[in-house]
């Protein structure tokens, strides 16, 4: 088997975390985009795919974007809307250093030590049905304590925005 030789970034990704509350769980989740910085912008889920050449950096910096633009990415939230109840939402990643591609999964449980399991998991499964060749899992998590209000913990992998102008 041949791997592709390097290839100049395809996509740069961003990790970025958030939590946020509120009196409805919808609201609590858009507390949660505020914080992550991507609020204002539509989501387009992907499922787990990084593309050969991508580069992975973690911010919480507002993505600069029009309002409404599209934004591709993987997402994973969790709510818990009762009180003393906690949320753990995460994402883990493992690339190939050679190429740039890789996998992303995104859980959410009740435990952090639940939430990372998952993850290992599912990666493990992942990249041995590939038959392996990635690097070390990488993990981001999020977490939110309900108290008196709904709140929502999550982890966004934003991959690029798109406007809506016509082509």
């Amino acid at each position: 088997m041949t791997l592709s030789p390097p290839v100049d970034v395809a996509v740069h990704i961003t990790v970025r975390r958030g939590s946020g509350s509120g009196r409805t769980p919808l609201s609590a989740f858009d507390s949660a985009l505020m914080e992550a910085g991507v609020a204002n912008l539509n989501l387009v889920t992907l499922s787990s795919v990084i593309p050969p050449g991508s580069r992975i950096t973690h911010t919480n910096e507002v993505l600069e974007a029009a309002h409404g633009d599209r934004l591709y990415c993987v997402l994973s939230s969790g709510h818990a809307d009762h009180p003393g109840e906690i949320v753990w939402s995460g994402l883990g990643w493992v690339v190939d250093e050679e190429t740039g591609k890789g996998l992303f999964v995104e859980h959410h449980a009740g435990s952090e030590e639940s939430l990372r399991e998952q993850i290992t998991l599912s990666l493990e499964d992942m990249t041995a049905s590939r038959g392996g060749g990635y690097g070390e899992i990488q993990i981001a998590t999020a977490y939110a304590h309900c108290t008196d209000k709904p709140v929502c913990a999550l982890v966004v992998a934003a991959y690029t925005s798109v406007g809506w102008e016509a082509p």
